[in-house]
């Protein structure tokens, strides 16, 4: 093993990511060197890439940047334990502080301390990834490497799709990005009785009937109130998973849940919205915020269902060995795909 890598790094300040090499990580007592097979493209990539006003203000130039990722491990700090060498892995991306009130009360998802591998700290994209022992996470062999790959994402639709109990319900979901098609399968798997999925991109909503059995909504041609009375959905949905981030989306969602419904919000509005409180008032929905994923519990939850029967494979469209990278940036920037892979063996 030399002490250069590949890597992909916001090497300059403006539109765009960069193959280049880069120091090999060198791991301390408590870390592992991952080598890594395979990496998925997530939408903060694409605000990276695209060097947005967000990513201007919170990412470092010269960050290598990705999250999510399947490899295995090929050196272990002298403090690691309950791992080998060669064990297949992914791993939780955000990194925790152990000081605040959160973490010291076993709520790590909540930790204000929290840095994100690829925005805050060196990332994914690359060959070799330096990660805590604490957040490797094994890979059991029923799940690959393309599916390891999209874990972070699906541990994104998990946690939101799992908020609240929905054995017997009808969900609602706004947004068929790939996080929203798959929490509509993980809604599916874990017992709802129906599950709507509305957007606005025909070629997303396509997909969404592809990977699970719900019921596509495009609201640019189809009355969402003419489906319910065709699901026989008398008094509204149950439960709502916001994924979209679109205020038009969310007024939409209020008005369709029934009295006492309850709404989890992962989709993140850009900027301010204005939000008709009176109605979620007198309605009495719940709202709950959704951030990363539950650590470990949601990761617990996502193997296990992945080991039980849920597939949600056909949500990945597209894969492109790392030298392509820009390829598979410009089919995520298209709208018109899935989760999209890249494949770091082939460098």
């Amino acid at each position: 093993m030399t002490n250069e890598m590949n890597a992909l790094v916001k090497a300059h300040a403006r539109e765009g990511l960069w193959l280049q090499t880069a120091p090999l990580p060198e791991i301390g007592p408590d870390d592992v060197l991952i080598r890594i097979n395979k990496t998925g493209i997530c939408g903060t990539d694409i605000h990276i890439w695209n060097w947005d006003e967000w990513a201007k203000k919170t990412v470092p130039v010269r960050l290598i940047t990705g999250h999510e990722f399947a490899g295995e491990i090929v050196e272990l700090g002298r403090n690691a334990e309950g791992l080998s060498l060669g064990q297949r892995c992914s791993g939780e991306g955000h990194l925790i502080g152990n000081q605040s009130r959160q973490s010291r009360a076993g709520k790590f998802h909540l930790d204000p301390e929290t840095r994100g591998i690829g925005v805050n700290e060196q990332g994914a994209f690359a060959e070799y990834l330096r990660l805590p022992a604490f957040n490797v996470v094994p890979l059991p062999d029923e799940i690959d490497d393309d599916i390891g790959a999209i874990l972070d994402p699906l541990g994104n639709a998990v946690h939101t799709a799992l908020s609240f109990d929905l054995v017997g319900e009808d969900v609602l979901i706004t947004g068929a990005g790939p996080i929203g098609i798959m929490a509509a399968a993980v809604a599916r798997h874990a017992g709802a009785r129906n599950v709507v999925i509305t957007d606005i991109n025909q070629t997303r909503l396509d997909l969404a009937a592809k990977v699970a059995d719900v019921t596509p909504v495009n609201v640019t041609q189809t009355d969402l109130n003419d489906i319910q009375a065709q699901l026989k959905i008398t008094q509204g949905f149950d439960v709502g998973l916001e994924m979209s981030g679109n205020q038009i989306a969310l007024d939409q969602m209020v008005e369709a849940m029934v009295m006492g419904g309850r709404i989890a919000l992962l989709g993140i509005p850009p900027g301010k919205s204005p939000v008709d409180w009176s109605r979620i008032v007198f309605k009495a929905i719940t709202l709950k915020g959704i951030y990363g994923r539950e650590i470990f519990e949601t990761w617990y939850k996502m193997i296990a269902m992945l080991q039980n029967g849920l597939d949600v494979s056909k949500v990945i469209t597209h894969r492109f060995g790392v030298r392509d990278y820009a390829e598979g940036f410009a089919a995520m920037k298209s709208g018109h795909s899935g989760k999209i892979v890249l494949d770091w063996r082939t460098i």
